[in-house]
């Protein structure tokens, strides 16, 4: 009798449209505990390194990357303790915290490595100092690449459209100025030498630009969940 039921428990946890088991002390655990290692060696090496930022106002949050890493983190460390405890809740809340952490990561590295290309001087200051490849990989790619591969695999599906992603991606873009803008007036200096090369109405459009486009991958990120896991179809009513 007892075995009749775990398969159905085991289901029951699992949306339809959701490509592999999640909460699960298995694969889902697996990844939500490797990006947890990859974090945690990237944030161990802001503390160890030196640094003027280590002593200023905002610390390295502000930086969007390490905002960004921050949020990977605490989406994984969610991921993971309901993995572990196979909470619904947890993974609920994991699902939710997704939303935000996993476009606003794929953001930064689309920033992040096209602005580097153009000129690295652009987002790497002259004081600071430079990232060895897998530390500098393990800022700009790997949360990208782990909040999206648990979205699409381990996620069940969510419903936002153009107009809620867009004014989510607007309250973090213009509330990341507000806070950068803060940091500069203690600090005297911007944590990325692009915002000291533009004027106020540069910014202005850098930030409009830059929720455009986070808005952009939370609808393209809904569109490629539904190309892996398929679209859901809603039966209509017979009159």
């Amino acid at each position: 009798m007892m075995s009749s039921k775990m398969p159905a428990q085991k289901l029951s946890r699992r949306h339809p449209m959701q490509r592999l088991n999640a909460p699960e002390r298995g694969l889902s655990a697996l990844l939500h505990a490797a990006s947890l290692m990859s974090f945690a060696y990237n944030f161990r090496y802001l503390y160890i390194t030196p640094n003027p930022v280590n002593e200023s106002y905002g610390w390295h949050f502000q930086f969007l990357t390490i905002i960004g890493l921050s949020l990977a983190t605490l989406t994984s460390t969610t991921g993971l303790l309901s993995d572990l405890t196979l909470s619904s809740a947890l993974f609920t809340a994991k699902n939710t915290l997704s939303i935000t952490a996993a476009p606003i990561n794929i953001l930064i590295s689309i920033l992040y490595w096209s602005l580097r290309l153009v000129d690295p001087a652009l987002v790497i200051p002259e004081w600071a100092p430079r990232l060895p490849q897998a530390i500098d990989w393990g800022f700009h790619v790997i949360p990208a690449c782990a909040l999206t591969l648990d979205l699409l695999l381990f996620s069940p599906p969510w419903t936002i459209t153009w107009i809620p992603a867009v004014g989510v991606s607007s309250f973090i873009a213009f509330g990341y100025w507000f806070w950068i803008e803060k940091c500069f007036g203690v600090n005297g200096f911007y944590p990325y030498p692009i915002f000291e090369l533009l004027s106020l109405k540069g910014r202005v459009g850098l930030f409009a630009t830059s929720a455009a486009l986070m808005a952009g991958v939370t609808t393209g990120l809904r569109s490629l969940y539904e190309v892996v896991n398929g679209k859901a179809v809603v039966a209509k009513k017979r009159t």
